[in-house]
């Protein structure tokens, strides 16, 4: 009997023990995951990719762009942010051009004007929101232009010191662990930013060889390699010029944890080995985007846990891959890319494959899903002539979206690893995952389960003007301080802002379109000991991307004079037309509406002073004067309002001294606006507003208060008119005015409920042209078309 008790209390001993591991392991992928989802409700993910018409420019040129504003974890068009960034720099992170661009319904598009002074170079095009801030600037998009200038000789190449080339080694899930196997990826890239084929063998400290290695494509491989704890290694390597490179590679771990992915078809295979935790659980977690996808618990014996996971789990794209051991802390992590089903397919093409110069060129577009049926897309379109300057320019949306933007670093050729699928692609793009990897956040944040402090708002209705106001006499910042921001004018632009504890000032701007002045300020009469600092929006912060070097080939010379002669004669000939902007279709009315009461001066007999004027003909007010100053009453619908003269505004600038405005010649005046009643506008609070235009909106000749802040300032861009001219009578098609194009055509939105239809004519440049249409759907579906034809 008391065997039978033994046993059964050891039975049951050994059940509540698996159970306990159970509820353990259960907890973990638990807590991880509510992490995981606490992380993705906080921090919405902002992709943006940009169309441009191509990708070499000359000074005098304009940079034709659509701007594609998207969910990061769907590809949806996302109408969070309204404004995007653009900015071109050069090697130094100097911005040559800078933009604001307006977004609606998650576009936008705009042209930028390349300079006469710009040097010769490879430049970054950079594209961002004020949201994607606060994620660093590897997520901004990035793009390489060259910049050609003839009128500045190329740089005289120096005799380079460095290698011709650079490699790197990542071992697979992170790390090189003593005494297990590892799968090692490399890339090597040339200082044109470009693969480089090479050939290498793996050297202990005592040149002993343990592995070698050969490029496969795009300067990218692997092998593997079994380290000893406390030996070091060397990679020497070759490219095909016999250029040699010694390379340390990464340190060996004596404990640790090593992963590695095999894909078995239907499956991927995950196998973890660990000289850390010879027993015990670790966890597999897997997601695709904000998804996720696989939790698993696995068991840890003689070192070794495998999981196996279904690809029909996966979302499309890259998916993460994140090993835990038993004290949540992430140990290894691998990514693994599923490619996506066409689902937008666009169908584009000329009417005809040649032409002859100034013949008329129509374009059909069809945006069709995989049934034929047609689908309402948001497309762009470029015609451009490609020669050995300018080359087929293959950065595409579909690329982008679904592979460089998760990506660490530029990708050379990502449209290649979307197009093929055969042995040899699967192969190079498991080299790109492993060499390239990246996250879009640390783990150690996210299991912190704290909330994330985001010092960058998302501009929802306008751009945002930051300030920050500080005490002139301590230095230190003033909070608690109510500020006003006008923009001069004839159409009122006033915001309003309170400091908060750091001293910063936030102006929700609307509708300000162009360059203009800024006038920022407190109100004087009250508060006169104050700074107030205008904070430039654009992003100070920089990629680790670096430009490829820029390398001017002689062959190419003589594209870059015809380039340069038909630049000239374009601005000689057309600069009217390449100059014509659209005016932005705007509410023109001032932030408060509808006045109670607006007297237009030219229909009441003049005065000559500002003071007469309001005495005689404006009847919701009274004029005093109090120890030496006038002060204005404001009389509503209910008798006098208590709390001092009301906001008074001359050209959407605030005059808090009634004197001042006093001053100002009545003949100056176009119209007064009157609300004769409380206002609450931000964190301001108005005893009535009285609003006054002079008719040139140049403040009539008020003298500003010396403690206010002026400077220039540009809102967001306007949209430029692109040049296309016709030729559809004999005379146009005769006409003698050069026509030296290249950029035949530029559209940001060419298409509507699935059909789009374009024409446009040649120019006097014969040569080859391609055509690109790109963009997606409204849920997401990505596509893009390439078409040429020639003109003789």
């Amino acid at each position: 009997m008391s065997m039978i008790t033994k046993t059964s209390k050891s039975v049951l001993l050994s059940a509540a023990f698996c159970l306990l591991l159970l509820n353990s392991s259960a907890q973990v992928i638990q807590e991880v995951q509510n992490s995981f989802n606490l992380h993705k409700q906080t921090a919405l993910v902002e992709k943006i990719f940009v169309h441009t018409d191509k990708n070499v420019y000359l000074p005098g040129e304009i940079v034709w762009f659509k701007v594609y504003c998207v969910d990061g974890n769907d590809h949806k068009p996302l109408n969070l942010s309204k404004v995007g960034y653009i900015e071109v720099l050069d090697n130094n992170q100097n911005p040559v051009i800078q933009a604001k661009i307006l977004l609606k319904n998650g576009t936008g598009s705009g042209s930028l004007y390349i300079p006469v002074s710009v040097n010769n170079g490879n430049y970054k095009l950079r594209v961002y929101t004020n949201w994607m801030k606060n994620f660093g600037p590897e997520f901004y998009f990035e793009k390489t232009i060259t910049l050609v200038n003839p009128l500045k000789s190329p740089e005289v190449a120096t005799k380079e010191t460095a290698a011709a080339y650079d490699i790197q080694f990542f071992p697979e899930g992170g790390n090189l662990v003593g005494g297990i196997t590892s799968k090692v990826g490399f890339k090597a890239v040339g200082r044109d930013g470009n693969g480089v084929n090479l050939a290498g063998a793996i050297v202990d400290q005592h040149n002993d060889t343990v592995a070698r290695f050969r490029s496969l494509k795009f300067g990218m491989g692997s092998f593997s390699f079994t380290p000893v704890s406390n030996n070091t290694y060397k990679a020497v390597v070759k490219d095909m010029d016999n250029a040699a490179v010694v390379k340390d590679l990464p340190e060996i771990n004596s404990q640790g944890y090593v992963m590695h992915l095999t894909d078995d078809g239907a499956n991927l295979s995950i196998e973890v080995k660990s000289n850390a935790t010879p027993g015990g659980n670790i966890y597999l977690f897997a997601h695709t985007g904000q998804t996720i996808t696989a939790a698993e618990t696995g068991a840890m014996n003689n070192g070794a846990a495998r999981f196996t996971v279904s690809k029909s789990m996966l979302g499309e794209g890259i998916s993460h891959f994140t090993v835990f051991n038993n004290a949540k802390q992430p140990v290894c992590e691998r990514l693994y890319f599923k490619r996506p089903v066409q689902q937008l397919f666009i169908d584009a093409g000329a009417d005809q494959q040649q032409y002859n110069l100034r013949k008329k060129v129509n374009i059909n577009v069809l945006a069709k899903d995989q049934a034929g049926k047609l689908l309402n897309a948001d497309l762009s379109m470029a015609i451009y002539r490609v020669d050995s300057l300018q080359k087929i320019d293959r950065t595409n949306i579909v690329s982008y979206l679904w592979l460089s933007s998760d990506l660490k670093g530029s990708i050379e050729s990502a449209d290649y690893y979307l197009k093929n699928s055969n042995a040899e692609a699967n192969e190079a793009l498991d080299n790109l995952l492993l060499t390239q990897g990246w996250r879009r956040f640390q783990w150690n944040q996210v299991l912190e389960n704290k909330q994330e402090a985001f010092n960058f708002l998302p501009e929802f209705d306008g751009h945002i003007i930051t300030a920050k106001i500080v005490n002139t006499e301590t230095g230190a910042p003033a909070k608690n301080v109510l500020t006003y921001l006008g923009i001069p004018g004839k159409r009122v632009q006033l915001y309003t802002a309170r400091s908060d504890s750091s001293g910063r000032l936030l102006y929700n701007t609307k509708n300000f379109y162009g360059q203009s002045e800024i006038i920022d300020q407190t109100n004087t009469q009250i508060d006169s000991t104050y700074r107030i600092d205008i904070l430039s929006p654009f992003s100070e912060q920089f990629s680790k991307t670096i430009l490829p070097k820029f390398q001017f080939d002689t062959g190419t010379q003589k594209a870059l004079q015809e380039h340069s002669l038909g630049i000239q004669v374009l601005n000689i000939y057309s600069g009217n037309q390449i100059k014509r902007f659209y005016d932005p279709l705007i509410d023109s009315s001032a932030f408060y509406g509808h006045p109670y009461k607006s007297y237009k001066l030219d229909d009441y007999t003049r005065f000559t002073t500002m003071e007469e004027v309001m005495r005689e003909y404006v009847t919701e007010e009274n004029i005093t004067r109090s120890k030496g100053r006038f002060h204005i009453k404001v009389l509503s619908d209910r008798g006098f309002l208590d709390g001092g003269d009301p906001l008074v505004i001359l050209d959407g600038i605030p005059v808090f001294n009634i004197d001042k405005l006093f001053t100002v010649d009545p003949l100056k005046i176009r119209k007064l606006e009157v609300v004769p009643r409380t206002y609450f506008y931000g964190p301001a609070e108005s005893v009535g507003i009285f609003s006054f235009t002079s008719y040139k909106g140049d403040l009539g000749g008020v003298e500003l208060d010396p403690h206010a802040i002026v400077m220039d300032y540009e809102g967001m861009q306007l949209q430029r008119e692109f040049y296309s001219p016709v030729y559809d009578s004999q005379g146009q098609a005769t006409s003698r005015i050069p026509d030296f194009r290249n950029v035949l055509y530029w559209s940001p939105s060419i298409n509507s409920q699935g059909k789009g239809a374009v024409s446009f004519y040649t120019s006097d440049q014969p040569g080859k042209y391609v055509g690109v249409v790109q963009g997606l759907t409204a849920t997401g579906q990505a596509g893009v078309q390439y078409f040429t034809f020639d003109v003789k």
